[in-house]
């Protein structure tokens, strides 16, 4: 997937690191964190407005809106819009926004966030907007020396505005499998929590046109075009059974936009329709994959692509 490449780009926000976190603060709609202001709407792009002078040595947060439901928890994987600010003092510039991007992110909350950051996601809702100033007191020894050997300023904080966009919970597709008859290709379905077992070995000549069938037809709204999807895959080469790519291999759930060009053709075309909850065989032409060129060492431009997917939330 095109977009597969570049996934880990925005988690980089949350590089600083962990170390102790002071100066927690909460506050209700319009106030701040260190005097940064923050207006605008959850599931926009924020403005944020800072104070002047030098920025604050001391890492701080504040609960912007509350949002509903249960709290984050620790552990969890929390699917997040986030923008981010370099604060220097002077121009104070951003640093990225997953907004500019149209794909929120998969954010997991443990101990690897800046601490400031780690204990506002816990106290943050779905559908709930937190501030976090992260100072260099949020760095342990071995990050300052890191970032320091990299060139960083350590003098400048880091500002985050995270929208908490929901917290899922499934794992994998569930219900009640059914054979998706394409011949050459053998889907097994343990069930619970597992990984569908695919297998692409076969002396069946590869099919020209776009095949997706539904495996398990999930029970959740349809998918949109210009959606984000949060999904697990494997994806297989046609005939030769090479896996060249799975998220369940990761053991981490990927997000991307769908049916705006920011995937492989196949996947925007076959994807979109499906109901939340779904098991999909794609099998994918060299037309609606990578074309001619393939892609990488393990995909040659005559290639036929085989993936499974279950689809698990749609933003």
């Amino acid at each position: 997937m095109r977009r597969l490449a570049v996934l880990a780009a925005l988690p980089l926000l949350f590089a600083a690191a962990c170390g102790s976190n002071s100066g927690d603060v909460t506050a209700k709609t319009g106030t701040s964190a260190s005097g940064v202001k923050v207006a605008g709407e959850f599931g926009k792009k924020p403005q944020v407005t800072f104070p002047s002078g030098k920025p604050p040595a001391t890492s701080s947060s504040a609960t912007i809106s509350q949002g509903q439901g249960s709290p984050v928890k620790d552990g969890d994987s929390v699917v997040a819009n986030l923008t981010a600010y370099s604060w220097d003092g002077k121009t104070n510039a951003s640093s990225g926004s997953t907004y500019d991007d149209g794909a929120p992110q998969l954010i997991k909350v443990d101990a690897k966030l800046p601490s400031v950051v780690h204990k506002a996601f816990q106290d943050s809702k779905p559908g709930g907007r937190f501030l976090a100033v992260v100072a260099k007191d949020s760095l342990t020894a071995d990050q300052l020396a890191q970032a320091k050997s990299q060139g960083a300023d350590t003098s400048i904080a880091s500002v985050y505005v995270v929208d908490v966009m929901g917290v899922p919970t499934a794992k994998a597709a569930q219900g009640s499998a059914v054979d998706p008859g394409v011949k050459g290709v053998k889907l097994e379905n343990p069930g619970g929590d597992q990984a569908p077992k695919l297998t692409t070995k076969t002396g069946e000549a590869a099919p020209k046109q776009l095949v997706a069938k539904t495996v398990i037809k999930g029970t959740g709204p349809v998918v949109k075009s210009g959606q984000t999807l949060l999904v697990h895959y494997t994806g297989k080469i046609w005939g030769s059974d090479l896996e060249f790519d799975s998220s369940w291999g990761r053991g981490e759930p990927v997000m991307f936009p769908i049916g705006v060009g920011k995937v492989i053709k196949g996947w925007d075309q076959g994807l979109v329709g499906v109901p939340v909850g779904s098991r999909v065989l794609l099998a994918i032409p060299p037309d609606l994959g990578y074309g001619k060129a393939g892609q990488g060492d393990k995909i040659k431009g005559t290639d036929t692509l085989v993936f499974v997917v279950d689809v698990l939330g749609a933003y």
